[in-house]
């Protein structure tokens, strides 16, 4: 399996939240929706996604900006606008400074105007679609030209949003998903880009094999030298060429892979915390519960625990 097949393996959106906004200058959006992954991109006009603790990322028509959303970031026509509204809900079209009043179909805030911008945003709103892996392996922003992003075209996603057609939903939540896809390929195909140790390993014959076994079966109690023994090759090369590429000894590495399938498994399922340390390659909760303290500074538990139920907008 490739490194954008390992990343998105399992995300699947399901009711994605599209919005198509028109404005015009000065304006500015503070989103603080809570959604995991918003996806935007640029009809008309130039915008700056202006996130809290990072530098403001300029986007144009075609480009797709893919945002964390782990901490409120703007979308503005300048760094410097002061934005005229949060958005926390799925109604952030009343009337404010730059932004038009709703108007045709309900996911189109605003009337048409050739001296507007127009941003097309979709977001993966509830966050067992995505994987704790593929939200830790990506920036705070990511903006991928629309040059490396042959389809889904940015004239047929503003399109379907603007549209209301049978199936609407169906068709948008796989439109979300082809959009992340995407531009997870163009990233990857980027030299330049920052892309996690272990992805790029993943092309390496000995490591890449390595890695594969453990993300295979992660409850197997593992040991480097059963790991070498499988890639056919000696222990301290294994160890050493492993450390070098990925950044961290492989048993460190399993460790942190555990404690993310546990952490999926913790979102998205029932089970026990013992079930879930025995599935990733724990004795028993406690132990899970040690590791997951260790390595991200809270227990299963707290976890697990739902946040406030909040509507989340893209």
């Amino acid at each position: 399996m490739d490194a954008v097949s390992e990343l998105l393996a399992g995300v699947r959106a399901r009711g994605a939240v599209f919005r198509q906004t028109i404005m015009r200058p000065p304006w500015a959006l503070r989103m603080a929706s809570g959604a995991p992954l918003t996806l935007a991109t640029m009809v008309r006009g130039r915008a700056w996604i202006v996130p809290d603790r990072h530098e403001a990322v300029p986007i144009g028509v075609g480009d797709i900006a893919v945002v964390r959303g782990d901490a409120p970031y703007a979308v503005a026509d300048d760094p410097a606008t002061t934005p005229s509204l949060v958005v926390t809900s799925a109604d952030y079209c009343p009337r404010a400074e730059g932004v038009e009043h709703a108007s045709g179909p309900t996911r189109t805030c605003g009337a048409p105007d050739e001296g507007a911008a127009v941003l097309v945003s979709g977001a993966f709103e509830r966050r067992g679609e995505l994987s704790e892996r593929l939200l830790q392996a990506l920036p705070a922003v990511l903006v991928v030209p629309a040059g490396g992003i042959p389809f889904p075209s940015v004239e047929s996603v503003a399109e379907e949003v603007a549209g209301d057609r049978p199936g609407q939903q169906l068709v948008l939540d796989r439109l979300l998903d082809l959009m992340l896809v995407s531009a997870l390929r163009s990233w990857f195909d980027n030299p330049d880009a920052d892309a996690p140790a272990w992805c790029r390993a993943l092309d390496d014959p000995v490591v890449g094999t390595a890695l594969r076994l453990l993300h295979e079966a992660p409850a197997r109690p593992w040991t480097v030298a059963d790991l070498a023994a499988k890639v056919g090759v000696s222990r301290a090369a294994l160890a050493r060429r492993f450390t070098a590429l990925v950044g961290e000894p492989p048993m460190a590495y399993l460790a942190d892979w555990r404690i993310t399938l546990a952490a999926d498994l913790l979102r998205e399922t029932d089970d026990t915390v013992g079930t879930i340390a025995r599935k990733v390659g724990y004795a028993d909760a406690f132990a899970l519960s040690v590791a997951f303290k260790r390595l991200r500074g809270t227990r299963p538990s707290d976890h697990r625990r739902p946040k406030p139920q909040q509507w989340r907008a893209g």
